[in-house]
């Protein structure tokens, strides 16, 4: 990548950053004001193992200076494949030290995905975690040419004395920048000179949605922007204690994990591995914590099964002390603060019910959780407040580092996301549109400026988000303004809302409304294989796979009374008449999500339109469907299933 390449600052005022306001110098200042603080753990192999700050900031250094060393130069864009671990965040960070570009990919990203963007940026040097993401590198080459000149691979297990002389093990490169540092006494703070609070800090990329991903370059000054902005309303603290375990390819794990870990001298804890967090968690104990509605929701309904196995003296103290707090919490939410009786016996509940279970799920000491992607259930919301959990929700995306606005711990509110941060300008377009401005905002999509002009005009950033401000100034967020659509009969709509309301049940993993031009609504439904499952177990339902527990009589019963119960709060002409359940669930591999769940309604659409067009047809009550999937091993086949199409009953009233 050349500097022309990337995005400038935009006209309506130049940022204000000092130069050398930037990740790197607040690293070497951690390192140098507090040494032996703990700057991050990682799990591995069941043993947690420290980095301090001066650990930290050494290894930064010596990496960079290996990385440079084996042709790294400014401006070049390397690949970050993996999960969470210690080297590819040191990685990412020494990329900085040398004004070159850390991209990183999901770890589930298949060959494909990996070899566009690598295409696009032209990418010649990666980073990866171990044999898996070395594998993808390889099949990737294999299709289509030899591309990487360099590939640094953190666990050597299956690798080592392996591979040829362009792979090389992340030891082996910090090694050589040590030497490099020695034999050099000024490498050290030229490396920590040459980055600028205008350089990119991080190209992270949108979530693609309606096509390929846009390349998204954040710079330091965005990224401490947005950070600093945050802290200024609460939102981060000193010294917090943060979980590491989404995505590194996430805006928010980067905000988190390097922005605030750096600004704010987070301590960054890394799970051993996904499937451990939530026994990582109870160790670890974190003071700040941020999930999605979905894995909220999966709280809970470990939460409750954990109490139906229980004995029947705790299922009826948990029932009560439950009902007792939800109430309590809904009246406090309303702006009726407790009486002295109720504050007393919420004590004595935290003692015997909500103190173990929030130290059961390692949230004993959280004193800010969040949520955000998408809307949480009220149900949902209630319980964890009600609990003692602090959850509040906050709005933004890629393109402003995800900080925009949050709720404050004293004003929450369900329906809005809270009020925009300081430093951060918001408003609403005649449209409807949410418009966001600010040092958070990055600059342009990266080689596409085409989809820049799109995105901004005179510094405001077109979140494609419809919304409005309440009269205390709070933001509500109603969905993509581009998901707007009209049946038939002219009803307004937002897709999102209404799947986002469905998906407030712990039995709907995904879901895709589907209405326009139509003469009413229509769902394709996914179940939660998890909570499904459970309740089938509990029910006395047999079940051989997903596909069989999604076609069971009982099961379209039970997501049709979920549907119901959304239906009665919707107009009459906007209520789901018919729906079907996927015999799997939506994939990202098949493309019919992104990364982060998101829908690819086109790609649904298209792949499922012999089903929707039953779904229309009322003489119909099922469809033999065909599927072409994809195994492991590439191989193609193709499964055959009979669907059931369900009608809903009609709402109250109707």
């Amino acid at each position: 990548m050349r500097p022309d390449d990337l995005p400038q600052a935009l006209p309506w005022r130049p940022h204000d950053w000092r130069k050398g306001d930037h990740l790197l110098a607040l690293l070497a200042a951690n390192a140098s004001s507090h040494p032996a603080e703990i700057a991050m753990r990682e799990r591995d192999r069941g043993i947690w193992r420290e980095y301090t700050w001066q650990d930290y900031h050494d290894t930064v250094l010596a990496f960079a200076a290996g990385l440079e060393a084996l042709g790294v130069r400014p401006f070049e864009v390397v690949q970050i494949i993996g999960d969470n671990r210690p080297a590819l965040y040191f990685a990412m960070v020494a990329l900085g030290a040398l004004r070159a570009i850390a991209s990183p990919a999901y770890p589930d990203a298949t060959p494909d995905e990996i070899a566009l963007l690598a295409e696009r940026e032209d990418v010649r040097c990666a980073v990866v975690e171990d044999q898996e993401q070395v594998d993808k590198l390889l099949q990737l080459e294999k299709e289509h040419g030899e591309r990487y000149r360099l590939i640094v691979y953190d666990d050597p297990r299956g690798l080592a004395g392996k591979m040829p002389e362009r792979f090389v093990a992340f030891t082996d490169v910090v090694a050589r920048g040590r030497e490099r540092l020695a034999a050099d006494p000024l490498l050290r703070q030229a490396l920590l000179e040459r980055p600028s609070a205008h350089d990119v800090a991080v190209l992270l990329h949108s979530s693609g949605t309606t096509g390929t991903p846009k390349g998204v370059p954040l710079k330091h000054g965005h990224v401490l922007s947005a950070v600093r902005n945050a802290a200024q309303a609460g939102y981060f603290q000193n010294g917090d204690v943060h979980v590491a375990y989404l995505p590194m390819a996430w805006v928010g794990d980067y905000i988190f994990s390097i922005g605030a870990a750096f600004a704010l001298r987070f301590a960054v804890n890394i799970p051993e591995r996904q499937e451990t967090v939530i026994r990582d968690l109870r160790e670890i104990a974190p003071t700040v914590f941020f999930s999605s509605p979905r894995a909220w929701a999966g709280m809970i309904t470990r939460i409750q099964v954990g109490m139906d196995e229980s004995t029947p003296l705790k299922r009826r103290l948990y029932e009560h002390f439950m009902a007792f707090a939800i109430d309590l919490e809904r009246r406090r939410l309303a702006g009726s603060p407790p009486s002295l009786g109720a504050r007393l016996w919420r004590t004595l509940g935290e003692w015997m019910i909500y103190g173990p279970i929030k130290d059961q799920l390692g949230l004993a000491r959280v004193r800010r959780a969040y949520t955000a992607g998408e809307a949480i259930g009220e149900d949902d919301f209630l319980f964890l407040r009600a609990l003692g959990v602090p959850l509040r929700q906050f709005y933004g995306q890629t393109e402003n580092c995800a900080l925009c606005a949050a709720q404050s711990a004293d004003d929450v509110k369900l329906h809005t996301v809270g009020r925009p941060f300081p430093g951060v300008e918001v408003k609403i377009a005649d449209s409807g549109e949410i418009l966001v401005r600010g040092d958070n905002v990055f600059d342009g999509y990266y080689d596409n400026p085409k989809a820049s002009e799109e995105a901004l005009e005179d510094g405001w950033l077109h979140t494609g988000d419809a919304g409005y401000f309440e009269e205390d100034g709070s933001l509500v967020v109603l969905g993509r303004l581009s998901e707007v659509a009209y049946t038939a009969a002219g009803e307004r709509y937002v897709a999102t809302y209404i799947e986002n309301r469905i998906k407030f049940s712990q039995y709907v993993k995904d879901v895709c409304v589907v209405g326009e031009n139509r003469p009413f609504l229509t769902a394709i439904v996914c179940i939660d294989l998890e909570a499904v499952g459970h309740w089938a177990e509990e029910h006395g339902v047999p079940y051989t796979s997903y596909a069989d527990l999604s076609q069971k009589p009982e099961v379209y019963d039970l997501v049709a009374r979920v549907i119901a119960h959304v239906n009665n709060v919707l107009p009459s002409g906007l209520r789901i008449r018919r729906f079907v359940n996927l015999h799997k669930p939506f994939d990202p591999d098949d493309g019919e999500v992104t990364r982060t769940r998101k829908l690819r309604r086109k790609v649904i659409y298209d792949r499922y339109a012999p089903i929707l067009e039953a779904l229309y047809d009322p003489a119909r009550r099922e469809i033999d469907f065909q599927a072409t999937i994809t195994y492991e091993t590439g191989e193609t086949g193709v499964i055959a299933r009979r669907l059931r199409l369900y009608d809903v009953a009609p709402a109250q009233g109707e």
